[in-house]
């Protein structure tokens, strides 16, 4: 038999080789705890994925300059259900039109990501060629400032790689860029966020 070397909680005495039973079994508890939890937070990493909050973004240009892809996964997404389908689109046409004309000398976008059709008079129906668009915000920026903010930037999940620390994340001065479920990956205007 072992020697007694302490008291248990309820008073009576347990052996050195009890004592170091207890000490094992409850190393591996705390083991087998702590890689659950690592674990776990992996799982929960690997379910979420970055996402710009358009209530926050500004439309700074970062997007575009400081994404590890080049072109940028971040697009211009349009919300169709906010849009006035104006004539003179803001976030389409620059807000000082020589000539105030309608060419694409006078589109705000410098790529020519954005598309403009005529549904009747006096409404046009604005789409995004996501081939195009490097998130450089111009359009977003020219929406909210003088229309409804139906244009705004989100990142693109089929092209993103998910950094484990996005760099545009690090960057962004509106502190717009937040984990999301992977479920739910899109952050609108017309959803609650």
């Amino acid at each position: 038999m072992g020697k007694i070397i302490k008291p248990s909680d309820d008073g009576s005495l347990i052996t050195r080789r009890q004592f170091l039973g207890h000490c094992l079994r409850g190393a591996g508890v705390l083991a087998i705890g702590g890689l659950t939890g690592l674990l776990t937070r992996e799982g929960r990493a690997e379910n979420m994925v970055w996402q710009i909050d358009p209530h926050r973004c500004i439309g700074c240009d970062l997007c575009a300059k400081n994404c590890v892809l080049k072109p940028s996964a971040v697009k211009c997404v349009h919300e169709f259900k906010m849009c006035g389908y104006c004539e003179l689109c803001f976030g389409y046409l620059a807000d000082v039109r020589p000539g105030d004309t309608p060419g694409a000398a006078n589109e705000r976008c410098p790529t020519g990501a954005i598309q403009r059709a005529f549904v009747e008079a006096p409404y046009f129906q604005y789409t995004i060629d996501e081939q195009k668009c490097f998130g450089c915000g111009l359009c977003v920026k020219g929406c909210r400032t003088f229309g409804n903010s139906s244009l705004c930037l989100q990142v693109r999940h089929d092209r993103c790689v998910n950094c484990n620390e996005c760099a545009i994340a690090r960057q962004c001065p509106a502190d717009a860029f937040r984990r999301v479920p992977a479920s739910q990956p899109y952050l609108l205007r017309t959803q609650s966020s």
